[in-house]
């Protein structure tokens, strides 16, 4: 008897460089397994499925695309034991036009079902975008020569949530600000400003001349 299921793509904002493809009877049941684990801070999320009447079909195109390129396949070693994973470093869009040739191939493209993320999936995608583009910038290097702004200069510290805080430093050197009559790093301000119990990326919450400095740096290409 054939059991109609899903070959499926599934995205992660935790893991914003993989995609997880498989297959699931009920994709359901499948995603509520997969985040069960609080070990990921995000949930996975469904980016298509294709419909087939097979189980294991999945394992085939797998093996399309271990040929393709034997180096997306996330493979690692754990006390000497070999994990070959579902995962695979390529984008859905890539891994959903790899769908779509195999669909049009077999006259099938009806089975394929590209999903609509909801509000929920959508707010934490930015979230995520945030927290990697915060996380990226807190280890970059980052002195104020680099991107043009002067000794003198006045910066406004303007957190994400309250942009009009009115509260300034004064860049002393190429790496120090002066606050209230004491000198910091940028980073070491922004994390004293904002409160958090984490270190922060100090140019993601500057500006000078009503410009981030993030920003600056971006455009600059620095």
């Amino acid at each position: 008897m054939e059991t109609k299921g899903v070959i499926y793509i599934l995205t992660n904002p935790s893991f914003p460089n993989y995609v997880k493809i498989g297959y699931a009877d009920d994709i359901q049941k499948r995603l509520q397994q997969l985040n069960r684990s609080e070990c990921t801070p995000f949930a996975f999320r469904v980016f298509a499925t294709y419909e087939v009447n097979a189980r294991l079909t999945d394992m085939k195109l797998h093996g399309i695309i271990d040929k393709l390129n034997p180096s997306l396949r996330a493979i690692d070693t754990v006390n000497g034991k070999k994990r070959v994973r579902e995962f695979y470093a390529m984008s859905a869009e890539d891994a959903y036009s790899l769908f779509e040739a195999i669909a049009e191939i077999h006259g099938t493209t009806d089975k394929l079902k590209l999903a609509k993320p909801s509000n929920k999936e959508t707010s934490e995608e930015i979230v995520a975008t945030e927290v990697q583009s915060e996380a990226t910038e807190r280890t970059a290097p980052f002195n104020f020569s680099m991107v043009h702004i002067p000794v003198g200069a006045v910066l406004e510290y303007c957190n994400r949530g309250n942009e009009n805080s009115g509260r300034t430093c004064i860049v002393v050197d190429n790496k120090t600000v002066e606050f209230e009559g004491k000198q910091w790093s940028l980073s070491a301000l922004a994390t004293e400003l904002t409160h958090s119990k984490w270190s922060v990326a100090g140019p993601r919450y500057f500006k000078y001349n009503g410009e981030w400095l993030c920003d600056i740096r971006k455009r600059l290409g620095v």
